[in-house]
């Protein structure tokens, strides 16, 4: 039944391979949005809840090349930036692409 939804609503969940990670808040309406396009996608995704975690907060802005705000997204280990820079690949058909590539060991 799901392979039927998700062939009518051109989902391709069996296409992705990166490893996606995004650092979020838990009522940020911008770390929501990020994770329902992902989720909408059938991406799998490691979340980190950073609310009231400085060191967490540190790790995420050293990762994110000093950007602070959430959410902040990785793909495969490369900072995509953070929600509206996620819809920007996917509005650019960029998103996809990414996604289905392999991490790199």
């Amino acid at each position: 039944m799901m392979d039927q939804i998700n062939r009518w609503l051109n989902r391709h969940p069996e296409r992705v391979q990166a490893q996606v990670e995004i650092y979020t808040w838990q009522t940020c309406p911008f770390c929501i949005r990020a994770k329902l396009l992902l989720w909408w996608k059938g991406v799998p995704f490691t979340e980190y809840k950073i609310d009231g975690d400085g060191a967490a907060r540190v790790n995420m802005a050293t990762r994110a090349n000093g950007r602070r705000s959430v959410p902040q997204i990785f793909v495969n280990n490369q900072h995509v930036g953070g929600c509206d820079d996620l819809y920007e690949l996917d509005r650019a058909g960029q998103l996809d692409g990414l996604l289905s590539q392999m991490p790199a060991d």
